[in-house]
């Protein structure tokens, strides 16, 4: 694996966000942190680097996750994955985001989501196919799944 992946957190369970912070330290790559509400994701983004940010859209201030992912966009980074129970709550647009991963979600399905996504960081478009569990938002899907085919 070439450079690894800068990852933030944004998840209003602690358990989750400790299990997802450790299975993407496993994978190689470094969590900058973890923010449970949309004050501390949009303080996040402007002090950390991230290359991905993993966004669940329901947290601790209420169904703010769209909200965080739109500030994320406008910002200029980092790449915005949701991973939410909720996927029906996620805009059309995707509010910019790169894709979804459903929950709950596999270690085996994460760990697929995460070599796409870090081909993505690095050397877009990812020369594979999206991995099953992963789903690409339509703006993305138009260049990425393009290229893979």
């Amino acid at each position: 694996m070439s450079q690894p992946l800068n990852v933030l957190i944004v998840e209003d369970e602690a358990l989750l966000a400790m299990e997802l912070e450790s299975l993407i330290e496993e994978s190689g790559h470094r969590v900058v942190g973890w923010a449970m509400s949309s004050d501390e994701a949009k303080a996040m983004v402007d002090t950390e680097r991230a290359d991905i940010a993993f966004v669940d859209i329901h947290l601790s201030d209420g169904p703010t996750g769209v909200n965080v992912a739109e500030h994320i966009r406008q910002s200029g980074q980092p790449m915005v994955v949701f991973m939410t129970a909720n996927p029906k709550r996620i805009p059309e647009n995707f509010a910019g985001a790169v894709g979804v991963i459903s929950k709950p979600y596999t270690m085996n399905g994460l760990m697929s989501a995460l070599r796409y996504l870090h081909e993505g960081v690095c050397r877009p478009p990812p020369a594979s196919a999206p991995p099953a569990g992963f789903t690409l938002s339509p703006d993305f899907a138009a260049v990425w799944a393009s290229a893979a085919a």
